[in-house]
């Protein structure tokens, strides 16, 4: 699979539309806008939408023309409706303000984000090195799709550090990381990769899902690209679905190019319910943070778990990294409970009152999935002896919470006979 090189007029759209500066906020005319000030008032001009709060969701494919010079203009930055609309390119600004990127492209959901960051990276005959504790849809986005286009996948220890350059041959064009990963959270050494590559034609891509730009921004460690399922925190109402693409100047050339060869973009719909999500997302991630740590540190005073998997806390093995490189933690972690069959987790799971289970996260209601890993490992094996659950921390009273999972925890105990 090749990309096409860029189009002259591609390169005329670049130079002119890299992004859409945000404006400095009004409150502090001398300071460069703050994130929250940014969350609230980014991507969005009251004054012309009639003066409403929020920018309006423009449904619609066909954009007409004044007349011929116009139509002839490629530099005109809304063209055709698979090419955004005002309110997705205020959502994208958004993004690449907190990214700290050059540009950023919307897509229809966390996959599509996946998929856009990779094929802008590889072509046929390159391989890609992916972290072993990656998202398994990613896993299967590798072996399944990008192998039928001549591209190859090798998985590696999460923690492998400055050591992935003993695996960088020269068919190598690109790393995955996904730090932490969502199910075992382990992190990835962002800079010691970023140094092992250096010098070598190759695009480091992060899955920042969980940390978001507000906790961790991966191209500031060296990182290429950073994608996320803002299904996720972006959006954080479970209410829709979307994937986000930003790149560094290398790397958004081919990212935007990418893009519209594939016809990559947003719902109307879901952008406007993403950029609703966006302008509470701070608060949203502390209180999150908050409730995540408070009910990890609860379960790891229960006697009957056998670990806690969260990277903000001091048990944690990636602690040292995690202090290094992020300014906060997100709402999901997940925890080890003895070995049991089937039928003593259904027990535990089953008849829990306020933890639904669900594969998403990010919302305000709390979850929790049980899971194998040593079904999706490959490179390196799953040590914990145990069952291991995920869970998502939402907005429910954290006593109510933790009454529920206290008595999940009693079943469970009872059902071993223990």
């Amino acid at each position: 699979m090749v990309a096409p090189k860029i189009a002259a007029t591609t390169l005329t759209y670049l130079a002119q539309h890299k992004s859409i500066p945000m404006k400095k906020s009004k409150i502090h005319k001398d300071h460069p806008t703050r994130t929250e000030t940014l969350l609230t008032h980014g991507g969005r001009e009251p004054a012309a939408h009639g003066g409403f709060v929020n920018m309006p969701a423009y449904r619609g494919s066909t954009i007409v023309f004044e007349d011929l010079a116009s139509l002839d203009d490629h530099t005109i930055r809304h063209r055709y409706g698979r090419q955004g609309t005002p309110l997705t390119a205020g959502l994208e600004d958004i993004v690449t303000e907190l990214e700290g990127a050059v540009g950023t492209c919307l897509a229809p959901n966390g996959v599509s984000a996946i998929s856009l960051a990779l094929m802008a990276c590889l072509d046929a005959g390159d391989e890609v090195l992916i972290t072993d504790s990656v998202y398994e849809p990613t896993r299967k986005l590798a072996d399944k799709l990008l192998t039928r286009f001549g591209i190859s996948a090798r998985y590696f220890d999460p923690r492998i550090g400055a050591g992935i350059a003993d695996l960088l041959g020269p068919a190598t064009k690109a790393v995955f990381l996904e730090s932490p990963g969502s199910l075992t959270f382990e992190l990835q050494d962002i800079p010691a990769i970023s140094s092992a590559v250096s010098g070598r034609d190759i695009g480091i891509i992060v899955d920042n899902s969980w940390a978001t730009p507000l906790s961790c921004r991966p191209l500031a460690l060296g990182a290429d690209i950073v994608v996320h399922s803002g299904t996720k925190m972006f959006v954080g109402h479970s209410d829709a679905m979307l994937g986000t693409v930003s790149a560094n100047e290398k790397h958004w050339p081919r990212i935007l190019e990418t893009a519209h060869a594939l016809g990559i973009i947003a719902s109307p719909d879901d952008s406007f319910l993403a950029t609703r999500g966006m302008r509470t997302l701070g608060v949203r991630m502390k209180e999150h943070e908050r409730r995540a740590l408070d009910l990890a540190r609860w379960l790891e005073s229960q006697e009957i778990v056998t670990r806690v998997l969260h990277p903000a806390l001091p048990s944690h093995p990636d602690k040292a990294i995690f202090d290094r490189d992020f300014s906060g933690s997100g709402s999901l972690f997940s925890f080890v409970l003895p070995l049991a069959e089937r039928s003593v987790i259904a027990e535990f799971v089953d008849h829990l009152a306020l933890f639904a289970m669900g594969y998403s996260w990010g919302g305000f209601e709390s979850l929790i999935l049980p899971f194998d890993p040593t079904k999706i490992r490959t490179a390196t094996p799953w040590n914990e002896h145990g069952n291991a659950f995920r869970v998502h921390v939402g907005f429910e009273d954290m006593d109510d919470l933790k009454a529920d999972l206290a008595a999940g925890l009693e079943r469970y105990r009872k059902s071993l006979g223990t």
